[in-house]
């Protein structure tokens, strides 16, 4: 579970008798209570959606670092260039 202890807010809800019934039926396929289950769900959605806007600081020296690896020309990796000359299954010419 995540961010659970000390709660200390409420967040109230209205929903259609059908969404209820939904998120009832998810939530014992996962054996949670409804509310652990909305809370664990609508928490990780928010992390992923929030995870590209997370804002990080560096020193001048990690920072130094950081560029010249973003500007540094692309490492080759034999392996995946191989693996993209191979057929794909999502190529429309090798679906059956």
């Amino acid at each position: 579970m995540r961010q659970h202890m000390n709660r200390t807010e409420k967040l109230d809800l209205r929903l259609t008798r059908a969404a209820k019934q939904t998120l009832q039926a998810a939530a014992r396929a996962q054996r949670k209570s409804v509310s652990e289950f909305v809370l664990d769900t609508a928490l990780s959605e928010a992390e992923e959606r929030l995870a590209n806007r997370r804002v990080f600081t560096l020193d001048p020296k990690n920072w130094d670092a950081f560029v010249a690896a973003l500007d540094a020309p692309p490492r080759r990796h034999p392996r995946l260039e191989r693996l993209f000359r191979e057929p794909s299954v999502f190529d429309p010419e090798n679906k059956s």
